[in-house]
């Protein structure tokens, strides 16, 4: 990196530092001078989704670190409800669509979107503007709505969630990218990656009625993804996970991304103007050695557009 190139990515740091507190870290770790070593977390603001997408995954070195030619893979949005994309209820569709274009360009050869919807699934997939997008992107957009798609799986070193059915797609699959909305949720507090799970199991009722953190955090003991994608452009800062008022929404723009699913819901919180302690499925994943709660000790990138 010449001279030019690390004052320009001063500047940036310096300037997205300013906006929240996730990006107030004491220790600002990840040097350009750092060589090859990739990021624990990518944290990009002020652009548009698929901009934002573009140069988060450039930081890691390209999809095709994580997709290889020829592979399957998943990417699982949130579109549980019927709400149009600034509602702040569902995945940006442009995200949607950009992470699919980027997952074909590296050579996947089939890739399927899909959710299981809280509302009727056929109006949430168009009213959320996913489904055309993804479809639109080269991608294959399957149902989630009967029970028959799922496989019972057995959840290993779990106290309360020790069977799940599973979306089969999850099971063949080689590779799974989570890509979730970033909201406020009333029961759980916040809705981010690991709560973006429970749309992958047949039963959500079971965590609801059976420790609904301890659920979401063991689920992580089955299954974590290869790559979490954080939509944090539209954020829903009360009355989630459905609210029917944009008074509620805040146009953030920002976008994260990591492969370690507690550090990406740490720093969600953080974007929520809550503590990561705050988030007991994230604490309790913490505690299971899922990943790292401890925001100030990552390696972070920060990207301004």
């Amino acid at each position: 990196m010449d001279r030019r190139e690390f004052i320009k990515k001063c500047i940036s740091i310096a300037a997205i530092s300013t906006v929240t507190p996730l990006f107030r870290t004491k220790k600002l770790l990840g040097s350009p001078f750092e060589g090859e070593k990739n990021p624990d977390l990518v944290a990009v603001r002020n652009g548009e989704p698929d901009k934002m997408f573009d140069a988060a995954i450039k930081a890691f070195g390209g999809m095709e670190k994580f997709v290889k030619r020829g592979q399957t893979v998943v990417v699982k949005p949130n579109i549980a409800w019927n709400s149009e994309p600034d509602g702040g209820a569902c995945t940006n569709p442009i995200l949607v669509k950009r992470v699919v274009e980027h997952v074909i360009n590296a050579g996947a050869k089939k890739v399927y979107v899909f959710d299981h919807t809280c509302h009727d699934w056929e109006s949430t997939y168009k009213v959320s503007g996913i489904e055309n997008a993804a479809k639109n992107a080269g991608a294959i957009v399957v149902p989630a709505h009967k029970e028959s798609y799922f496989e019972e799986v057995r959840v290993p070193g779990a106290s309360i969630l020790k069977t799940v059915k599973v979306h089969e797609l999850i099971l063949e699959s080689d590779v799974f990218i989570n890509v979730p909305i970033l909201k406020h949720h009333g029961s759980t507090l916040m809705t981010s990656a690991m709560k973006n799970l429970m749309g992958v199991v047949w039963d959500r009722g079971f965590y609801h009625r059976n420790d609904l953190h301890g659920c979401i955090s063991e689920f992580c003991l089955y299954k974590r993804p290869d790559l979490n994608i954080l939509d944090a452009y539209y954020v829903m800062t009360n009355n989630g996970p459905m609210c029917y008022s944009k008074e509620f929404v805040s146009k953030k723009k920002m976008q994260l991304i990591s492969k370690d699913i507690i550090a990406i819901d740490a720093a969600g919180a953080k974007i929520l103007g809550r503590e990561p302690q705050d988030i007991k499925h994230v604490v309790y994943g913490s505690q299971k050695g899922l990943g790292n709660i401890d925001i100030e000790g990552l390696n972070i990138e920060r990207i301004v557009l």
